[in-house]
């Protein structure tokens, strides 16, 4: 019982702390105003040329460079009136305690500005989606703390409890119980969650949902006492969130993905973090993890896959060209070994084709890697 009460009172505060932050903006702009002073909103530069890799941390971060909205610049006010907007909608769902989705927030503000004006706060959601982005960078917070979420993406199994406070009530997972379909990793793994009682040796998450479907029949979290994880392909900001958070237990990440680029970036997206989410990148990231393949050398160990390769397209051929551009993969060799097999070879290898001799493969192939250490930075 004290845990929980604990708990709960690091909930309110959080959810204080992002209010106060909100009032403490909106007191400043009108502050400017009673002052005759122009309304200002700063927030950092989410362009491309502001991402920067911090070799030191390991992973994505924005630079320094900030922009400035002003209320009376012709070209940026109504920028400046619909971040307004957003922050006023988000403080009103963290006072009434109520979540939404970024879509759920675009209805909540796509009306007109009033009777004599022909014109919407927004027309699209292209148009809010940037600028909830641009309030978190502002306040220092994540878009869950504003009680935003986003759809759920991602399956876990494995000998761990989740206490959840949902609609006034908790209630307590339990992850090993949840039969062929796993527990749903939900958008926000932060707020009223709390991840308790965790017994695994370490983290493995798998690209593909058929592969932790297979996995998981297998009972081979159970047996090798692990926590399964499925991104069930890009990982979300839920999942990459929840990957960090064991990894902040002490547990070891394994990423087993598809050996091509596309499998690649997602490991990549899970160690360094993204460059689109690189204004959370410490969050988000986990630069300890590591991966255990599949690899374009296991053609050399496991000699029945050079049978089960599939040719790589053009598309292919020119994202892994791409990521050896890199800084955060070229400065490893390992992986410049890979991804230059990949294009001279013109061929590609699925985490599937492991299951060519039996079905049951996989899992072996996993506790070789893991038992040998065969794993690439």
């Amino acid at each position: 019982m004290a845990k929980e009460k604990k708990s709960e009172e690091a909930e309110k505060h959080a959810n204080g702390f992002t209010k106060q932050k909100l009032e403490t903006l909106g007191k400043r702009i009108v502050g400017d105003v009673r002052k005759g002073e122009t309304p200002k909103f700063v927030t950092t530069t989410r362009t491309r040329s502001n991402i920067l890799y911090d070799k030191k941390q390991g992973f994505l971060r924005l630079g320094a460079n900030q922009e400035e909205r002003s209320f009376m610049n012709v070209a940026q006010s109504k920028k400046f009136m619909q971040t307004m907007a957003i922050a006023a909608k988000c403080h009103k769902f963290l006072t009434e305690s109520l979540h939404t989705t970024i879509r759920g927030l675009f209805y909540q503000l796509k009306f007109s500005l009033g009777e004599d004006v022909d014109e919407s706060i927004f027309d699209e959601q292209a148009e809010s989606n940037p600028l909830i982005e641009d309030l978190e960078v502002s306040l220092g917070v994540k878009r869950e703390d504003l009680n935003l979420n986003a759809n759920r993406k991602g399956v876990l199994a494995g000998n761990m409890k989740v206490r959840d406070t949902f609609g006034n009530e908790r209630v307590e997972i339990d992850c090993s119980k949840m039969g062929r379909s796993g527990w749903q990793i939900p958008s926000d793994v932060d707020n009223d969650i709390e991840f308790v009682d965790i017994k695994a040796k370490y983290v493995l998450v798998v690209e593909k949902d058929a592969l932790w479907q297979r996995l998981n029949e297998d009972n081979f979290w159970k047996k090798e006492n692990v926590i399964l994880i499925t991104p069930q392909g890009q990982a979300s900001r839920g999942t990459r969130r929840i990957i960090r958070k064991l990894a902040d237990k002490g547990l070891p990440v394994y990423v087993f993905t598809d050996s091509d680029a596309w499998g690649w970036y997602i490991y990549w997206t899970i160690k360094t973090g993204s460059i689109n989410l690189a204004y959370i990148g410490g969050a988000v990231a986990t630069p300890e993890a590591r991966f255990i393949g599949v690899t374009m050398s296991d053609l050399d160990k496991y000699t029945f896959l050079n049978k089960l390769t599939i040719a790589a397209s053009e598309v292919d051929i020119k994202r892994a060209q791409e990521m050896l551009n890199y800084e955060w993969i070229k400065g490893h060799k390992e992986w410049v070994v890979e991804l230059e097999r990949m294009i001279k070879s013109k061929k590609k290898l699925e985490q599937d084709a492991l299951q060519g001799p039996r079905l049951t493969f996989v899992g072996e192939y996993i506790k070789d890697k893991v038992k040998n250490n065969e794993v690439l930075p």
